[in-house]
C-alpha cells in the first residue's frame, strides 16, 4: 500500500453522484467479454467457486457454471466448482468460505495440477483433509497463494424469493442489456455479477487472492478502479443513511487514510451489527455528513492475509466437524472478518472457534475501501425483483427475449410485462409489470399485474373435453411456479402472494396469497392440524405449511384457484380432495427438488424456443437472426438437436432461390456455413466459405458502379485492334502520349467510425467516419509516378528495390496469390480498365511507388497507396480521376486483392484536412465527404495536444514478411521478377528499422473475423458498429464546437468498441503504453484496425502533451516508441 497521509475523508457534505448504471454495466460486460476472449492480455479469474446448500443444489450450480462457460461468460481456462455445505447442514458463511477454499485446493489436485511433491492424499483420496503434515500444508498454501479466486455465496433456501429456490437466487433472470444481444441467452443475475467481478480481477495484479461476494446482491460500481492494500483483507463499503444501517453491518473506519474524489482507503477500527444510533455515536461510526459506512458483503483478501487464510482452510476439517457436532455456525461477516480487526479479538475469542481464527489470521489487518459511487441492487424479496425491472432502470430491461408471442389481436399482453424464454399462445392475458420466465402458457390463462410466473408448463389446448376448456387466473401480485420432485412423475404447482414472507409465523400476522392465515383457514375450512404437526418446536408459518397438493395437473390447478380464494366450486368437493392428497411444504420442496430433471427440462425448453425462432427466420424472414448462436442452443436438446440443424440446412438452397433478388448471397452462404458447422461437417463449411468471400467481392464490385462487375471479372482478351476509342463509364481509351504523372498523398488518422466503411456493412447500412489527413516529418509520405514508355508492357518498381516487368497484360487476373507483393498495382491495372480495354497498344508504362511508413502502420498506407496508383493511372489515361471515383475503385481493388477493406483510408488520404464522410447503400454506393471548416484555434489546439506516436510494433503478415526476403516466390506467366536485397526491402527511416513485429495479426484476417460476425448477424458486433457511427456524428459536432476534451472521451469509447469487435486489436505492450499515458490524456486509441502501428494520444492540455512526449522519450521501456512531428494536410 502506498504511504498513508493524514487526511480527513473527503466525503463529508459532498453529494456523490451514482454511476450511470447502463454505462457501468456495458463497460463491465465489455471487460468480461475481453477477459474471456483474450485472457492472456486481460487476466481473468483462475477459479470461480459457488457455495451451495446441498449436494443436489451443487449439481445444479455445476450445470449452470458449464452453461456459462459455453455461453462465453467464463473463460475456458477458468476452473469452476460448486461446493455444498457438509452433510447439507448449515455451517455459516464463514465456515462455508474456508470449506470452499479447502475443496478448491483438493479439486485442483484431482484435476492433475501439481501442488508440490510434499502433498499427499490422506485416507487413500477419500473425503477429508488431503494434507497430512506441515510440509504438505505449506506446499498447498504456496500453490493457492498464486491463484485468483472469485467466491460467490449462493447457498441458502431463498425463503423470501421462494420461486427462485429451484434455480438458486443467484441464477434468477435479470434482463438488463438483453436487447444488445437478442439471440443470446437471457442474462441472469449471476452473469451481471460476473461482469462486475471481472473488473475487480485487475485490482489484484499478479498477487493472488480471493474476492468474495454474495449471490443476492448486484453491486454497481467500477471495480477496475479499486485500490487493494497488499498483505491484507479489504471490505468494500459505501456511505449510507442511519435508518438503513440499523438493519445491516456497519464498518467503523479510521479517520485518516488515502482519499480521492471517488474513494477512500483506511484501516478498519471496529465492526458493528445492526447498531442503534447510540451505538454508532459511541463507536465514532457517524461520518461528518451524518451517514455511516455500510458493509456491502464484498471482501477481498490478498498477499500474506490470503496465504494465512489458505493455511487455515486447508486444515479446517477439524473445525468443520466441531461445528457440525455442536450445530453452531461461523459467520463470514461477524466471526471471520473479526479476526482481522484487533478491537474485536476479545469478543471473537468467546465465540465458537474464535481462538483458532485469531491465532491463524490475527496478524494481518483489514482495510475499508469506501466507493462513493457504489450502489447495489438487492434481490432479497420477490417484490424487490420486480422493482428492479421497472422504475428508473426500466430502460435497461429487455422485455421480450427469446420468446414466442402471438399477435396483439389474439392476446392481451401488457407492454410493460417482461416475457423471457417463454412460449405464449393465443388467448393469453398478462398484466402490467409481470415477469414470465422459462414457461409455456396456453390459451385461456389470465395472469394479473405485478405477478411472477416461472417454469410453468400449462397443457396446450386440444379442444373438446371439460379439462381442455379449463380456465385459470392468477390474481395480481402473486407468484406461480412448478417444481419437479425426486421420485414424483408430476411437477408440483406452487404459489404464494408477492409480499408473503414465508418466515413470518401465523401468530405474527403471517400471510398466504396476501391474506392473513386466520382468514385463509376460516374461508377454506382448513384446520391448523391439516398444515402443521402438533409435535415439534417450529413456528407455524408458510415455509413449513403442508399446503401444496401433488395430484394431476388439472386437479392442482383447481385446488390452486380454491386456495387463492377464487374458486366457485363448492367447498364440499375441493376440501376433501385437498385434505386426502399427498401434500408438501416449501421446506420439503427445497429438500426434494429433482435438479437433474430441471436441467434437462430447461435445456430442452430453450432448444425448442431457439428452433422455433430459427425456423421462422428461414421460412419467413430475411435471415436477420443470428442462426449460428441459435444453433448452439438447439444442439443442447437431447438426441434431436443435430437433426433439427440438418433440417434447417436442407431449407437453405430453397431460401436462396426464392429471395435471390433481395437476399445478399454472402449472407445466404454464411447461413449455410453455420448450419454445416452445427451439423459437424467442417470440411464442407470450409469449402463453402470461399463462396462467401467471393460473394462479398462480387457485391462490392456491383455496388461501386452498375455493370462494372461484369466488365471487371470477364477474362481479358489476348487480341486487340490497333486503335480503340471506347468509352466505358467515363474512362476513355485514347492513344498515349509521352507524359509523366506524379501523385503524392498524406496518411490518415481516424478518430472514430472505422468498420462502418467496410463491405458488406457499407453495402447494406449507412457508414460514418471522422478522420484527418496529415503529413509526417514535413512531407507527404505516400506516392506514385506513372510515365509512358516506348517499350511495351508494364514495369513496376517500389521503394524497396523490387522490380517487375509484365509483358503480357492478359496474364493479369484475379484471384491473386497472397504472397504476390505486386498485386496492388496489378489490381489497379484491372479496376482502371487498362487490362480489359487493351489500352496499351503502342506504348508501355513505368510505375513507381513509395510509402515512407510501414504498411502495417494503421495509417491506411496500403489503401492510400492504391489510391495514388489508381489516380495516377486514370490521369495518364485521361479517365475519371475525381476523388469519389478513385475511392470507389479502391474499394473494389481491395476485394480483388483479397484483403478486403473499406473506403475510409483512401478518403482520408485523397481529401485534405478533417472530414466527416458518410456512405449510403445502393447501386452505385454513394459517398458524401463533408470537410470540417476548422478554425485556426482548433488546428492549433489539436497540433499542440495530439501526439501521433509510432508504437514500434509493425503489423506484418508472415507471407509479406517472407516475400520481402524472397520476392521471387511467386511467378506468373509472362512475368519476370528481380530479387531485392532483403535488408533494403525492410529498411525504414527512424524506428521502422527497429520495428518490433508483434504476434501474427494480419489485417485481412482481422477483417475476415469481423465480416464473418457481421454476416452471422452477431448482435453485439452490429450494436458496436452502430455506436461507432453515432460517435462519429457526435465527434463532428465536438470538433466544430472546438470541444477537444469531448473528442478525447469519444476516442476512449471508440477504442473500447474496437476491442469489443476484435480483442486482438491491442496487446500487452500497447496496454502498457496507454496505461503510462493515461494520467496525461483525455483520450487515446490505435489508428486503423489496431494491433500495433501508430497511436493517437490526446493530452489534457499542451503542457501535458510536452511532458508526456518527454516522459516517453526518457523511459527505457519505450525505446522503440517515437513521437512524430505532424501537421494537418490542408491542401490537395
Amino acid at each position: 500500500m502506498e504511504p498513508r497521509r493524514d487526511r480527513k475523508f473527503a466525503r463529508t457534505k459532498q453529494k456523490k453522484a451514482k454511476a450511470d448504471l447502463a454505462a457501468l454495466l456495458r463497460k463491465s460486460w465489455y471487460h468480461l467479454r475481453l477477459s474471456v476472449r483474450h485472457p492472456s492480455r486481460v487476466p481473468t479469474w483462475d477459479a470461480i467457486v459457488l457455495t451451495a446448500a446441498s449436494p443436489e443444489q451443487a449439481k445444479l450450480y455445476e450445470w449452470q457454471l458449464r452453461r456459462a462457460q459455453r455461453m462465453g461468460r467464463i473463460a475456458t481456462s477458468t476452473v469452476t466448482l460448486a461446493v455444498p455445505d457438509p452433510d447439507g447442514q448449515r455451517i455459516g458463511s464463514g465456515a462455508a468460505t474456508v470449506n470452499a477454499i479447502h475443496a478448491l485446493a483438493k479439486h485442483y489436485q484431482n484435476l492433475g495440477f501439481d501442488l508440490g511433491p510434499e502433498v499427499a492424499v490422506a485416507n487413500g483420496g477419500s473425503s477429508g483433509s488431503f494434507v497430512n503434515n506441515e510440509d504438505s500444508l505449506l506446499a498447498v498454501a504456496r500453490f493457492m497463494a498464486k491463484k485468483h479466486i472469485l467466491l460467490l455465496h449462493a447457498g441458502g433456501d431463498s425463503k423470501r424469493v421462494p420461486w427462485a429456490n429451484p434455480m438458486g437466487k443467484v441464477f434468477l433472470p435479470l434482463p438488463y442489456l438483453a436487447a444488445d444481444d437478442p439471440d443470446g441467452p437471457v442474462p441472469l443475475l449471476f452473469d451481471h455479477i460476473l461482469a462486475i467481478a471481472s473488473c475487480a480481477r485487475q485490482a489484484f495484479g499478479n498477487e493472488g487472492g480471493i474476492f468474495t461476494m454474495t449471490g443476492d446482491v448486484l453491486p454497481c460500481f467500477d471495480a477496475s478502479t479499486m485500490i487493494l492494500p497488499e498483505d491484507a483483507s479489504t471490505i468494500i463499503t459505501v456511505p449510507i443513511t442511519l435508518d438503513i444501517a440499523s438493519n445491516h453491518g456497519v464498518i467503523v473506519a479510521a479517520k485518516i487514510g488515502i482519499s480521492s474524489e471517488s474513494y477512500t482507503v483506511s484501516l478498519v477500527d471496529n465492526l458493528l451489527q445492526k447498531p442503534s444510533v447510540e451505538e454508532l455515536v459511541k463507536n465514532h461510526a457517524i461520518l461528518d455528513d451524518g451517514r455511516t459506512l455500510l458493509d456491502t458483503g464484498i471482501i477481498a483478501v490478498r498477499g500474506k492475509a490470503w496465504e494465512e487464510l489458505v493455511m487455515l482452510s486447508c486444515s479446517c476439517q477439524a473445525m468443520i466437524s466441531q461445528l457440525l457436532k455442536s450445530r453452531n455456525e461461523m459467520s463470514l461477516y461477524e466471526d471471520l472478518v473479526a479476526a482481522w480487526v484487533p478491537a474485536k479479538h476479545d469478543w471473537l475469542k468467546l465465540r465458537p472457534l474464535g481462538e483458532e481464527l485469531v491465532s491463524s489470521l490475527g496478524k494481518q489487518r483489514m482495510f475499508s475501501y469506501c466507493a462513493y459511487e457504489l450502489s447495489f441492487l438487492h434481490f432479497g424479496t420477490s417484490s424487490e425483483v420486480l422493482d428492479h425491472l421497472s422504475g428508473a432502470v426500466s430502460g435497461l430491461v429487455g422485455r421480450r427475449h427469446l420468446c414466442s408471442i402471438p399477435a396483439t389481436t389474439v392476446s392481451d399482453i401488457a407492454a410493460s410485462a417482461v416475457v423471457l424464454s417463454s412460449k405464449i399462445v393465443r388467448g393469453v392475458s398478462i398484466g402490467e409489470d409481470s415477469l414470465i420466465y422459462d414457461s409455456n402458457i396456453c390459451g385461456r390463462i389470465q395472469i394479473g399485474s405485478l405477478s411472477i410466473v416461472v417454469g410453468i408448463n400449462f397443457p396446450e389446448d386440444t379442444g373438446g373435453t371439460a379439462e381442455d376448456s379449463f380456465q385459470f387466473m392468477l390474481p395480481d401480485r402473486h407468484c406461480l411456479w412448478e417444481v419437479p420432485l425426486v421420485g414424483c412423475t408430476e411437477r408440483v404447482l406452487v404459489y404464494c402472494g408477492l409480499h408473503d414472507n414465508p418466515k413470518i409465523s401465523i401468530s405474527k400476522d403471517g400471510t398466504f396469497c396476501g391474506k392473513p392465515w386466520e382468514k385463509v383457514l376460516h374461508d377454506l375450512g382448513i384446520q391448523e392440524s391439516d398444515l402443521w404437526s402438533s409435535t415439534g418446536c417450529q413456528e407455524k408459518c408458510l415455509w413449513n405449511a403442508k399446503i401444496f397438493p401433488i395430484l394431476s395437473y388439472f386437479e392442482m390447478l383447481s385446488l390452486a384457484t380454491w386456495l387463492m380464494g377464487l374458486s366457485d366450486q363448492k367447498i364440499e368437493f375441493l376440501l376433501p380432495l385437498w385434505r386426502n392428497s399427498r401434500r408438501v411444504s416449501l421446506e420439503e420442496l427445497h429438500r426434494s427438488i429433482d435438479f437433474a430433471e430441471m436441467c434437462i427440462g430447461s435445456s430442452n425448453h430453450q432448444a425448442d424456443l431457439a428452433a422455433g425462432i430459427a425456423k421462422a427466420c428461414i421460412n419467413y424472414g430475411m435471415l436477420g437472426r443470428n442462426l449460428s448462436q441459435l444453433c448452439e442452443e438447439i444442439l443442447q436438446k437431447e438426441l434431436s438437436g443435430i437433426e433439427l440443424c440438418k433440417y434447417f440446412l436442407d431449407l437453405c438452397p430453397k431460401l436462396l432461390e426464392q429471395n435471390s433478388k433481395i437476399l445478399p448471397k454472402s449472407r445466404a452462404y454464411q447461413v449455410q456455413v453455420d448450419m454445416l458447422r452445427a451439423c459437424g461437417d467442417e470440411s464442407s463449411a470450409c469449402e463453402l466459405e470461399l463462396k462467401v468471400w467471393a460473394a462479398v467481392a462480387d457485391e462490392t464490385a456491383s455496388a461501386v458502379r452498375y455493370g462494372f462487375r461484369e466488365n471487371l471479372l470477364k477474362s481479358p482478351s489476348r487480341t486487340a485492334p490497333v486503335y480503340q476509342n471506347n468509352n466505358v463509364d467515363g474512362r476513355s481509351d485514347q492513344s498515349f502520349h509521352p507524359r509523366t504523372v506524379k501523385v503524392e498523398l498524406p496518411v490518415r488518422v481516424d478518430f472514430v467510425g472505422g468498420w462502418s466503411d467496410t463491405p458488406p456493412w457499407s453495402l447494406e447500412r449507412a457508414g460514418c467516419v471522422l478522420n484527418m489527413a496529415i503529413s509526417l516529418e514535413g512531407s507527404l509520405p505516400i506516392g506514385a509516378t506513372v510515365e509512358t514508355t516506348k517499350l511495351g508492357g508494364v514495369s513496376i518498381s517500389d521503394d524497396g528495390g523490387n522490380q517487375l516487368h509484365i509483358e503480357d497484360l492478359t496474364s493479369i487476373s484475379a484471384p491473386f496469390d497472397h504472397g504476390d507483393q505486386f498485386r496492388l498495382v496489378k489490381s489497379a491495372l484491372l479496376v482502371t480498365g487498362i487490362v480489359h480495354e487493351n489500352s496499351l497498344v503502342s506504348t508501355g508504362l513505368q510505375i513507381r511507388t513509395w510509402a515512407n511508413v510501414p504498411r502495417g502502420s494503421g495509417l491506411g498506407t496500403s489503401s492510400i497507396l492504391a489510391a495514388a496508383v489508381v489516380k495516377a493511372l486514370l490521369q495518364i489515361t485521361d479517365g475519371d480521376h475525381c476523388n469519389e471515383n478513385v475511392a470507389r475503385l479502391v474499394l473494389v481493388l481491395e476485394q480483388l486483392m483479397g484483403t478486403g477493406g473499406g473506403w475510409q483510408d483512401q478518403i482520408g488520404g485523397l481529401y485534405p484536412g478533417i472530414k466527416f464522410t458518410s456512405s449510403f447503400p445502393g447501386i452505385p454506393l454513394r459517398l458524401q465527404v463533408v470537410p470540417l471548416l476548422a478554425s485556426p484555434q482548433l488546428i492549433s489546439e489539436l497540433q499542440q495536444r495530439l501526439l501521433v506516436v509510432f508504437t514500434g510494433q509493425v503489423l506484418q503478415s508472415p507471407a509479406s514478411f517472407l516475400n520481402r526476403l524472397n520476392p521471387a516466390s511467386n511467378l506468373d506467366s509472362g512475368v519476370s521478377q528481380k530479387p531485392c536485397n532483403s535488408d533494403k526491402g525492410l529498411s525504414r527511416k527512424g524506428p521502422f528499422e527497429h520495428g518490433l513485429y508483434s504476434p501474427v495479426r494480419l489485417a485481412h484476417q482481422v477483417l475476415q473475423k469481423v465480416v464473418t460476425r457481421y454476416l452471422q448477424r452477431d448482435n453485439l458486433l452490429v450494436s458496436s458498429i452502430k455506436r461507432l457511427t453515432e460517435l462519429a456524428k457526435i465527434g463532428r459536432e465536438a470538433l466544430m464546437n472546438c470541444d477537444v476534451d469531448e473528442l478525447g472521451e469519444i476516442m476512449l469509447e471508440a477504442w473500447r468498441l474496437h476491442q469489443e469487435l476484435d480483442p486482438y486489436c491491442s496487446n500487452e505492450f500497447v496496454d502498457k503504453l496507454f496505461a503510462f499515458a493515461d494520467p496525461y490524456c483525455c483520450g487515446y486509441k490505435l489508428v486503423g484496425a489496431g494491433g500495433g502501428g501508430f497511436a493517437l494520444l490526446l493530452a489534457n492540455d499542451a503542457e501535458s502533451a510536452t511532458e508526456l512526449k518527454q516522459m516517453i522519450e526518457k523511459d527505457s521501456n519505450f525505446d522503440y516508441v517515437k513521437v512524430y512531428n505532424w501537421s494537418i494536410s490542408l491542401y490537395p
